[in-house]
């Protein structure tokens, strides 16, 4: 594993509220609370105790804390025991521990196919909930 891979560029701590649009080149850990979009195009990570309220973006995601929003990943998911996902996921290939809540839908896309559903995603405007 190299470094850019186990290095953490933002954090949303424990104790945190973040509202909005976070648009990062690296991994993102929330362990926080967020609401909004997220759009990596490195790792985003929600922690154990991590509440996201978002879409969320990225290459790579992995939830262990409780999502309310749909996940897009170009590569991989990986969902913990730990987790609750209410949203849909869309990716190329899921890790599902037994234990989790999920209430969605779960579409595994070809890269091809995955890559077009990302960039169309990416371009769309996120409008704050009042």
């Amino acid at each position: 594993m190299s470094a850019s891979e186990i290095t953490i560029n933002s954090i949303v701590g424990t104790g945190t509220e973040v509202y909005g649009v976070i648009n990062i080149a690296g991994p993102l850990r929330i362990d926080g609370k967020f609401e909004g979009k997220i759009n990596s195009t490195g790792k985003v990570y929600v922690g154990k105790h991590g509440h996201a309220e978002a879409t969320i973006l990225a290459n790579n995601i992995v939830v262990g804390g409780y999502v309310k929003g749909d996940i897009y990943a170009e590569k991989n998911v990986v969902v913990l025991k730990s987790a609750e996902i209410d949203g849909n996921i869309y990716t190329c290939s899921v890790n599902m521990d037994q234990g989790v809540l999920f209430n969605g839908e779960c579409r595994i896309l070809g890269e091809g196919e995955m890559k077009d559903l990302l960039i169309s995603k990416r371009k769309e405007k996120y409008v704050m909930q009042s």
